[in-house]
């Protein structure tokens, strides 16, 4: 190609990041658990062969969570927005191939733990 050819070709325009992050959640924000960025998960059995099958994020989230990690920490690991691995969680939770740890929000409302808790309070030396 000489340098005459190489002018008349138009340059590349540089791709968008935020195509990638779109295109593993398909466009989806929405999860169906309630994912804190605190929120523990971690893989229950471990599977080699679902791994071979996921997604490369995918299966970066579920390998990592083989030892309890947050949803920050997978985030910070994948690179990815915290709305993205939220996403990638909640599916694999759905799957089975995750577990997600409650969280002291989980208890809000429990009055039986709101209680103990208490209780346990009151017993503490001051």
């Amino acid at each position: 190609m000489s340098s005459e050819d190489a002018s008349d070709v138009p340059p590349r325009k540089k791709r968008s990041r935020r195509v990638r992050p779109y295109a593993l959640t398909g466009g989806r924000t929405r999860t169906s658990h309630q994912l804190l960025v605190e929120t523990l998960v971690s893989v229950p059995q471990y599977d080699p062969a679902l791994s071979d099958a996921l997604m490369p994020e995918s299966r970066t989230l579920y390998e990592r969570a083989r030892s309890q990690a947050s949803i920050a920490e997978l985030s910070a690991a994948l690179n990815q927005p915290l709305g993205v691995v939220r996403v990638l969680i909640s599916d694999l939770a759905s799957e089975g191939a995750l577990f997600i740890h409650p969280t002291a929000h989980a208890y809000q409302h429990d009055m039986h733990v709101l209680e103990r808790i208490l209780d346990g309070l009151k017993r503490l030396p001051v």
